[in-house]
């Protein structure tokens, strides 16, 4: 492999300016958008020896046959430009954002004469504020069905109201006390555009002033003995505190702020953005990122809010999990889009409810990143392109039905435990997961080994003559297989049966473990290949190179999440061994019962924290004295 590309620019040629540059390839396709603060040093990181590159910017640089770069003034003309560029050439190798969602929107109509409320998903409607994005169109129309109570404006359409200005009679709504009825001259259309801009202003978190005020007339009406606008007070007031309710208070009334989570690994990421108006939530966007190049959180932020504003528009104060190295650039690219006065603020939540809240959002992006996967994995058109693709490409006479896959796990080298997880047809087989406890080992090639040699005896018990693939036929009761003439019974021993491709978490040392473990056992037939987790590689036995298979196809992740799954499986059981290895411990200690036992791991919440306390922070536990806080310590410090 060449040092590099021979198209490589001279660097003399590059200027140490800001500004954006463009990856193309032989059609002239632009293939990469960037900017730098400084083009020739960030130019010189996509020319270094190719063997040094990460895998997905060496093959984009190899798929180029040329860059091309703009000098700009500023680092923030830099930002402007490539949000241009990228919206306009949307290259491949950039970030791809699956959001194929039209969020719908709570808008107000307020450049019309007579200003209409509605729900809408259309973002360009001229002169309108718009609340939202949301996830639910029938939890909007709930909201604006009780604030028309309060707020009696206009929510029909054109034709509607037209027809009613004609014939000078109001629709149902007019009739029933949820609009003022402007189109009849029950009230003026600038008392109308009055209550238009209140409900705008309650929408936009200015709800707890409007609640106070309809309170005090209510309140004032009754001592006037005004019954019959107390009730009507108390019936808006009644409405406001029901939509209210259907927002979560959770910070301070004044907070007007957006909160992003962001989940990602080696191919996508999941983003999630909470929008709190006057403390409360108004609503949630989430979308999924596929990630091309190897983004880092901090460029993945950058990218995530240049698109997340790209039809709205952003608040003042913008909380993200992680601050972009051009953090002061992208403020003033975000308030130029403001149309209200103030200036963007980038933060990360420290401490306290936004922090608490930030955690949420995460565990939001979380989980979406999960079900994304979950979900592709679980299509089966996916999941039989998957195969296919597996097959073709390990070079295997067959589609891999039957899966394992092994992982590792152990704390500083002590409860060493293995997990093997089974998918077959490209799904997971929980109830033919297995665990291994491994007593003694060097490291964990050797443990792939042992792990490995003792899942390949059980390979002994199956019948012959293809039997086992029959026998996956019959899965749900035991069954007699007729082979060739000959019956084979079938015993429903599942771990028997012979996997068609073994996979194991590590690159070519795990791999060539697991070659080994196959060579002693005598056992031939069964592809094997190990699947490194930093460049996604997969690598099989005897191979200098790994094999790569494209960043967004349906067979690396199908790789990827029984690797993960196996991993998952893996780290319980060590955790489990953690805790019953210290719970045996404890339970030596005399003075100690079951009861007092499981308190210490309640109060302290982990292993980890039990074995760092000292004696007078175990004191601290219910029926727990200095002296035997004291044997504590000694019995878990002194094995």
């Amino acid at each position: 492999m060449s040092e590099t590309v021979s198209w490589r620019p001279k660097a003399g040629e590059i200027p140490t300016a800001p500004g954006v540059y463009r990856f193309r390839d032989d059609g002239g396709r632009v293939l990469y958008v960037g900017k730098a603060n400084s083009l020739r040093a960030r130019l010189a990181n996509y020319f270094q020896p190719l063997r040094s590159l990460h895998e997905r910017t060496r093959r984009m640089v190899l798929s180029a046959s040329s860059v091309e770069w703009t000098v700009v003034g500023s680092e923030f003309e830099a930002l402007q430009l490539e949000y241009t560029w990228i919206k306009e050439f949307d290259p491949p190798f950039n970030v791809k954002f699956r959001d194929d969602k039209s969020y719908p929107y709570l808008a107000i109509t307020l450049g019309e004469p007579v200003p209409r409320v509605l729900v809408t998903r259309n973002k360009n409607l001229k002169g309108a504020r718009y609340f939202g994005p949301y996830t639910k169109v029938w939890a909007i129309r709930e909201t604006v069905d009780l604030m028309l109570k309060a707020f009696p404006m206009r929510s029909c359409s054109d034709a509607t109201y037209k027809r009613a200005e004609q014939t000078g009679r109001p629709c149902l709504l007019g009739d029933i006390g949820k609009c003022a009825a402007p189109c009849v001259g029950r009230i003026s259309k600038e008392d109308h555009k009055s209550i238009a801009l209140d409900f705008a202003s309650f929408m936009g978190g200015n709800d707890t002033r409007y609640t106070a005020e309809i309170s005090k007339k209510m309140m004032a009406s009754s001592q006037e003995m005004d019954y019959e606008s107390a009730a009507r007070y108390r019936d808006q007031l009644s409405a406001l505190e029901n939509a209210l309710s259907k927002s979560s208070v959770v910070l301070s009334d004044e907070v007007d702020a957006d909160i992003f989570g962001i989940a990602h690994d080696e191919l996508a990421a999941a983003v999630q953005q909470f929008i709190v108006r006057g403390g409360r939530i108004r609503g949630v966007r989430g979308w999924v990122v596929d990630k091309e190049l190897d983004l880092e959180l901090p460029e993945l932020v950058d990218t995530v809010l240049q698109n997340a504003y790209g039809d709205q528009e952003p608040p003042r104060d913008i909380y993200v999990p992680a601050l972009p190295d051009d953090t002061a650039e992208l403020e003033m690219f975000l308030t130029d889009i403001r149309t209200t006065p103030g200036k963007v603020a980038l933060r990360v939540a420290q401490r306290g409810d936004k922090a608490a809240l930030a955690l949420t959002v995460s565990t939001n992006a979380r989980n979406a990143l999960m079900l994304y996967k979950t979900r592709r994995s679980g299509d089966f058109v996916a999941r039989s392109q998957a195969l296919a693709d597996i097959q073709e490409a390990l070079g295997m006479t067959d589609a891999p039905l039957r899966m394992e896959c092994y992982d590792v796990s152990h704390l500083s080298g002590t409860n060493i435990v293995a997990s093997m997880v089974v998918f077959e047809d490209g799904l997971p087989r929980k109830d033919q997961y297995r665990r291994f406890s491994i007593a003694d080992s060097t490291d964990d090639t050797e443990s792939i080994y042992q792990t490995l040699m003792r899942r390949l005896a059980h390979l002994e018990d199956e019948p012959d003559a293809g039997a086992a693939a029959e026998a996956a036929i019959a899965l749900s009761t035991d069954a007699t297989v007729v082979v060739g003439g000959d019956d084979v019974t079938v015993e429903r021993k599942r771990f028997a049966y012979r996997p068609n491709l073994l996979i194991v978490d590590g690159g070519q040392p795990q791999v060539a473990a697991a070659q080994r473990a196959l060579d002693d056992s005598g056992v031939t037939g069964i592809q094997l290949c190990g699947i490194a987790k930093r460049l996604e590689e997969i690598w099989l036995p005897d191979s200098d190179y790994p094999v790569i298979l494209p960043r967004n196809s349906d067979a690396l992740f199908l790789f990827q999440r029984i690797r993960d799954e196996a991993h998952r499986f893996a780290i319980t059981f060590q955790r489990q061994k953690r805790k019953s290895d210290i719970t045996s411990k404890l339970a030596d200690i005399p003075g100690l019962g079951p009861a007092r036992v499981s308190e210490l791991l309640k109060h302290f919440g982990s292993v980890t924290r039990l074995r760092a306390a000292d004696a007078a922070a175990i004191t601290e536990v219910k029926g727990i004295g200095p002296s035997l806080a004291q044997q504590i310590v000694d019995g878990l410090r002194n094995p």
